[in-house]
């Protein structure tokens, strides 16, 4: 396979459009990001990029606690609304339908299908970002994205945000079953 070199860049696939959201002066608010990864799995914990200029970020500083809400491509257009314009000068509260969970203060969205509650357990200072690391204090899924009790991606139908071309897309198709397909290879 022929390689060319693109210089440093963020790359990585696939890369979700999450919206997270806290409260600021008191109202929800919303905004996309797309460089956000689950960071542990004892405690619970998820991480998110964001541009130390983000409305955003004020209110996750002021209440320690955000969310992670897991939009279906259905809901692109007020996605991407969300990523057009800033809270500094938009009232983004309306939006979506909030509810707000155990922690009281990070507004969760009602229309997607997956939220993650969170409470803040570090910030690092990555020059344009601050890297939020968040334990999920509790997870939220809509009743009919699931499959046998457990979530389903192609239910969830996630938003996907592709850096190289400036897009949005789906999942794909099944490939394989994971910790099983691997015993097939033959490595000799």
């Amino acid at each position: 396979m022929e390689k060319i070199k693109l210089g440093p860049q963020t790359l990585l696939f696939p890369m979700p459009a999450v919206l997270v959201g806290a409260s600021v002066n008191d109202k929800p608010n919303y905004m996309v990001a797309a460089w956000c990864s689950i960071a542990s799995h004892k405690p619970p914990a998820i991480s998110v990029a964001l541009q130390k200029s983000r409305y955003t970020l004020t209110g996750v500083k002021k209440n320690e606690t955000f969310s992670i809400n897991v939009p279906s491509s259905d809901l692109v257009k007020k996605v991407d609304y969300c990523g057009l314009c800033s809270g500094n000068n938009k009232d983004k509260s309306q939006i979506f339908k909030t509810f707000y969970g155990k922690l009281k203060t990070a507004p969760l969205i009602q229309e997607c299908p997956l939220n993650l509650e969170c409470k803040v357990i570090h910030y690092l200072d990555l020059g344009s970002h601050t890297l939020v690391i968040g334990e999920i204090a509790e997870t939220y899924i809509a009743d009919d994205c699931t499959t046998d009790g457990k979530p389903d991606p192609q239910k969830i139908d996630p938003l996907i945000y592709s850096p190289g071309i400036r897009g949005y897309y789906r999942i794909g198709e099944f490939v394989a079953d994971a910790f099983k397909v691997g015993k097939e290879y033959d490595a000799d």
